[in-house]
């Protein structure tokens, strides 16, 4: 890639990251919640990948922490919708909700907008990584 798409990307990875973070932590006060912030996060490592290649893409975040931050996102969901089975009913919301319109007035619904954005997030970035990797084998052979 040139430089400038290199420049820019720089510029704008961080950003766009920093907007899916904030797209999962508010998405029961707004339009959004764990798996279009998930989208918005997988798309800042695409990006990056895209501009700089897969060697820096998975050096900022190996395949092995890709898995594992998958799991646990998939098992931290599991874990609210048991705390809420113990409690009497599957996902029922245990926690306090709070006053309305804060940012930690939605109960488990935030915990579990940000265990979905992970298992996404992370889920997208591994499927377009081994899309890359299929590509880059089959023009091996």
């Amino acid at each position: 890639m040139s430089l400038i798409v290199k420049t820019i990307t720089r510029l704008i990875v961080g950003l766009v990251l920093l907007f899916g973070i904030y797209i999962v932590l508010h998405g029961h006060l707004s339009p959004g919640g764990g798996f279009s912030g998930g989208v918005i996060v997988a798309l800042s490592f695409v990006l990056m990948m895209l501009a700089f290649g897969e060697d820096v893409a998975v050096a900022k975040i190996s395949r092995n922490l890709a898995s594992n931050l998958e799991s646990i996102g998939a098992l931290m969901f599991l874990f609210i919708a048991i705390l809420g089975f113990l409690g009497g009913s599957f996902f029922l919301n245990i926690l306090s909700t709070g006053t309305p319109f804060k940012l930690f007035s939605a109960g488990t619904i935030i915990l579990s907008n940000i265990s979905i954005g992970i298992k996404v997030g992370i889920g997208l970035f591994a499927i377009f990584l081994a899309l890359v990797i299929l590509e880059k084998t089959k023009r091996e052979r």
